[in-house]
């Protein structure tokens, strides 16, 4: 899970950053660290990568790598919208114009 896809999944879920740090079971900080861009030794840790993502996929966000979406680029769908009452289950893209 990319930074990007990170906060892609977020908004896709109208989900707050401590709605997500709750769900996790991690701070409000780590949230944010795992939506930056920043790879650093103050970035997150692979562990706590995988608790997001395992949050976000169990609300039905579906990760796309490079080249699964129509323009390319990593990206995720929102696949059980009927489960969450959100969204289009259309793939969003990453870095589009």
């Amino acid at each position: 899970m990319t930074p990007g896809q990170a906060r892609a999944a977020r908004a896709l879920l109208k989900l707050g950053v401590r709605d997500v740090a709750e769900l996790a079971k991690v701070t409000p900080n780590t949230v944010s660290r795992v939506e930056q861009d920043d790879t650093g030794p103050r970035g997150p840790q692979s562990i706590t990568v995988e608790a997001i993502k395992r949050v976000y996929e169990a609300k039905g966000i579906t990760f796309l790598s490079d080249g699964e979406t129509t323009a390319g680029g990593p990206g995720v769908r929102l696949t059980h919208t009927n489960a969450i009452g959100l969204g289009d289950p259309r793939p969003v893209g990453l870095g589009q114009s």
